[in-house]
């Protein structure tokens, strides 16, 4: 066998363009394109477009 590395599981967090929370976090391989989510900000209580942040 090969000797591929794998990548690791990171941790990334959510956070809400508008006002700048933290409110999701999630785990992936790290690399490639930003998430950008349309997802619900309790704050401001309605959808709102949250980007992946590495904290």
């Amino acid at each position: 066998m090969a000797g591929k590395s794998k990548k690791k599981l990171e941790i990334f967090h959510l956070v809400c363009e508008e006002t700048g929370d933290y409110n999701y976090t999630i785990r992936k391989k790290g690399g490639g394109e930003k998430l950008k989510l349309k997802k619900f900000s309790p704050r401001l209580r309605k959808h709102t477009i949250h980007v992946e942040k590495k904290k």
